[in-house]
């Protein structure tokens, strides 16, 4: 007789199968003892996962402009586009680049580095354009910039207040969150130093 035909406890088989019957039918109970150690198991399970601390999150698009990182809150960016086909605007405040249409709307396009007094290279360093829309604004319009990080998840127990200007936040590793009601759009008029 070979290995593979060696005999079979079948009474064990069929005690085993019965027992797991009766288990699922809820025929036989299981001790008292098991039923503890499974309701003390779960209730520490439970206990733990009340103790969780949720982080709450600010969600912003990260971008790289004059040398600094910037972000905008998630809510107000309306899309991100190439900088190509920007046409200048005669007449426009220093910090308007000029102007593109997106979305069969023409957006104006604002120049962090001038608006931040940020050193930076000329047109060509600027690569993309966020659109973004403030909260009291219909109208959106762009933000320049070199490059764009993309979505970033802040917890918001680690941001801290920023230096004076139109900012929101400061992160640890130094990504200011930017303030697009102070920040005014195209049409606010800066000081005649900036």
């Amino acid at each position: 007789m070979s290995k593979d035909n060696a005999k079979i406890d079948s009474t064990g088989l069929r005690r085993q199968l019965t027992e797991a019957h009766s288990l699922l039918d809820g025929k036989q109970g299981v001790s008292p003892e098991k039923r503890r150690e499974v309701l003390s198991a779960r209730a520490r399970a439970l206990a733990e996962s009340r103790h969780e601390e949720r982080q709450e999150v600010l969600s912003v698009l990260a971008f790289q402009v004059g040398g600094e990182r910037y972000a905008v809150r998630i809510e107000h960016v309306d899309h991100v586009i190439e900088a190509r086909g920007i046409a200048s605007l005669p007449g426009a405040p220093r910090h308007v680049l000029g102007a593109l249409v997106s979305r069969s709307r023409v957006v104006p396009v604002l120049d962090l580095r001038q608006l931040l007094g940020l050193e930076g290279g000329g047109m060509s360093d600027l690569s993309k354009v966020v659109v973004v829309e403030a909260d009291d604004s219909e109208e959106g319009f762009g933000l320049a910039a070199e490059s764009v990080e993309g979505r970033k998840e802040l917890p918001k127990a680690e941001l801290s207040q920023p230096p004076p200007g139109p900012f929101l936040f400061l992160t640890p590793d130094r990504l200011t969150v930017l303030d697009l009601e102070q920040l005014g759009g195209p049409s606010a008029t800066r000081p005649e130093g900036e």
